[in-house]
């Protein structure tokens, strides 16, 4: 099974599992997050992809906030990549990862599959804890102390996470390699009414510089929001 949000690293991972000629169940959460419009986007990835199923998950983060992805805090703009690793930015949602792959191991052993993908990232990774692959480690240990099929030990389940050592521009080009259609994805914090990306937060800044390393057009260039 695949997590899966609609973005440019999330998406690739599924092409990924999807190359390997497996069958994915694909999950994905409305949590309270300001950029709601990536679900659109999961959808429309889940059916490119041939994705078995999508099933998204209705939770409230903003019942805790603390992230100007579930508060009332403004985004970050413009920042350089120093900025960005300088410190765990505001952007962070406390736990959301741990709590989406809890999310996904449930689901997980009820569908009795033995992999989970995540397409987190430690290298153009916005300084997030839980994108490192000590958190991806600990947990994929946590899952197989925690589980039925674990303790019985009738499957090791293993979390998968093919991109966590690549760069943004590597990440567009193994997309492009395997026929991704990138115009049907998502990477923006701040997206305007329409959903049309802002071109200035953190996740479009590494989105366009990635783009531009891996030396392909961006489809979803047109549509940045006026400034």
């Amino acid at each position: 099974m695949c997590l899966l949000s609609g973005g440019l690293d999330s998406t690739t991972c599924l092409a990924i599992a999807r190359n390997q000629g497996l069958k994915c169940y694909c999950l994905s959460f409305d949590y309270g997050q300001r950029h709601s419009v990536e679900l659109q986007a999961a959808r429309r990835v889940a059916h490119s992809l041939g994705a078995e199923e999508l099933r998204v998950v209705k939770i409230d983060l903003r019942c805790f906030g603390g992230s100007a992805l579930t508060d009332a805090i403004g985004v970050p703009k413009d920042r350089d990549e120093a900025d960005m690793a300088g410190e765990i930015p505001v952007t962070y949602v406390p736990a959301r990862n741990t709590v989406f792959l809890s999310f996904a191991l449930a689901y997980a052993e009820v569908i009795g599959a033995d992999r989970i993908y995540i397409g987190v990232n430690a290298l153009d990774y916005s300084g997030y804890p839980d994108c490192r692959p000590e958190f991806i480690s600990a947990f994929e240990k946590l899952a197989n102390l925690a589980t039925k099929a674990g303790v019985e030990g009738t499957s090791t389940l293993r979390v998968e996470a093919p991109l966590l050592h690549m760069t943004k521009a590597e990440i567009v080009r193994k997309a492009v390699e395997l026929g991704v259609d990138l115009a049907l994805t998502h990477s923006c914090y701040d997206p305007d009414p329409s959903g049309n990306p802002c071109g200035h937060c953190d996740s479009c800044v590494l989105r366009r510089k990635g783009f531009a390393a891996a030396g392909v057009r961006d489809p979803l260039a047109e549509r940045l929001s006026p400034a």
